[in-house]
């Protein structure tokens, strides 16, 4: 009961789909040895699935803009959804952010959405501290029995709040630790098969790494600019909406990025990034083979979870590869004031078949910033950003006394 509500619930809502898990279980083996759906010989879907996937939503127009990619990008007010060690190599002392994003827009609704707030301060030039509020509004919704009665109204809701602390351990290379609570509100007080549900709570870290050379000297005398970026991500307990003992994973998550910027000239800056994502979570059976044990997959604790998850997938390390997901994103700054990004999107077919193209403008004037970012999806799978316009406001502080 436990999983069946945390994925009508929290994947419907969130992500505006609906998945069946008796799908997920009923995949056979081909001629070929290869696991495909019975009846119609499709490869085999074996989407990977956690609770509280809000959490993997990005919040910041900036990144949205270059295809979801963030961890090696330049510090800012948004580090810490990414990776909270880029504030090490801010350029500012204080900044905040704010950033909305309407959330499955293209079906009419007005009141679903995340709202982010960010922030970071320097404390030396070697030490920085940060935190963010991330606050998802799944609007009102009508709750029935399995009747079809209605057993009221309510307004789910889910937020995370988080403080990180980064410190650079030598002039280019910094580490973070982020701490933070997250709250789900899906159906509290609702009843289901007798069992009074109420919000799910969890708590998590974040562990972050930069590496970043601003000082790449070319032959004709430009300094270029270097970065590699990775996190892990939610790394915590399990989380539950009910007294029972079946707890769901936390979408512990690992990237990896790399960033480069060619200084153009005085005024002319080019930034090229790429990054992968992948779940640090197990994969399910597929129903392929029966020494699969789903129960035994679901007792895992986090951390059994996490170093299992690299190696689990039922097809082998082909399947372990398709969990990947691909990013790559170009920043064009002029003058440090005006910014135009467009980055690609790549996720396998099996795992939830997310494909878009994204673009977006980035305005900046004395400490005043503006981002916006546009999403197209170039697949057949919905998106709930689909061809949505989210923006960030930004705001910078002073010069960081360390250039």
């Amino acid at each position: 009961m436990q999983r069946i509500l945390r994925n009508s619930l929290s994947i419907l809502a969130i992500f505006g789909l609906t998945l069946s898990l008796g799908a997920q279980n009923a995949c056979v083996l081909d001629d070929n040895g290869n696991a495909v759906q019975p009846g119609t010989g499709a490869p085999c879907i074996n989407t990977v699935v956690s609770a509280v996937p809000f959490l993997r939503i990005n919040p910041d127009a900036r990144g949205g803009a270059m295809g979801d990619a963030g961890v090696a990008l330049s510090g800012d007010a948004n580090s810490i959804h990414y990776n909270a060690s880029r504030m090490a190599f801010a350029e500012q002392d204080v900044a905040l952010g704010a950033t909305y994003t309407p959330w499955l827009q293209a079906l009419g609704l007005n009141d679903v959405y995340l709202a982010y707030l960010g922030g970071y301060k320097k404390l030396d030039e070697f030490q920085a501290i940060g935190a963010s509020l991330r606050y998802f509004s799944l609007g009102d919704i009508q709750y029935t029995d399995v009747n079809g009665q209605s057993t009221g109204t309510g307004k789910p809701n889910e937020f995370e709040f988080s403080l990180a602390y980064t410190r650079k351990l030598s002039d280019r290379f910094a580490a973070s630790l982020t701490g933070k609570y997250i709250n789900s509100n899906l159906a509290s007080g609702q009843e289901v098969s007798g069992t009074v549900l109420e919000a799910g709570q969890a708590f998590a870290a974040d562990l972050g790494f930069t590496y970043r050379n601003d000082n790449i000297r070319t032959s004709s005398g430009k300094r270029n600019k270097f970065a590699i970026g990775a996190a892990i991500t939610n790394i915590g307990a399990k989380i539950t909406y009910t007294q029972d003992t079946v707890r769901d994973f936390l979408p512990a998550n690992l990237a990896v990025g790399a960033a480069y910027t060619f200084q153009l000239d005085q005024y002319n800056e080019l930034t090229f990034t790429v990054e992968t994502n992948k779940l640090l979570v197990p994969s399910p059976c597929d129903g392929t083979d029966v020494n699969c044990n789903q129960d035994q997959i679901d007792d895992q604790s986090p951390i059994a979870g996490i170093f299992s998850s690299l190696s689990d997938a039922p097809q082998g390390f082909g399947e372990e590869l398709r969990e990947f997901t691909y990013s790559i994103g170009a920043e064009y700054w002029y003058d440090k004031q005006f910014a135009v990004r467009a980055g690609y999107f790549s996720e396998h077919s099996t795992k939830g078949g997310r494909k878009y193209l994204t673009a977006g403008l980035g305005l900046k004037y004395n400490i005043f910033g503006l981002n916006f970012s546009y999403l197209v999806p170039t697949s057949a799978q919905r998106n709930p950003l689909d061809n949505t316009l989210r923006f960030s406001l930004l705001f910078d502080f002073g010069a960081a006394s360390a250039k």
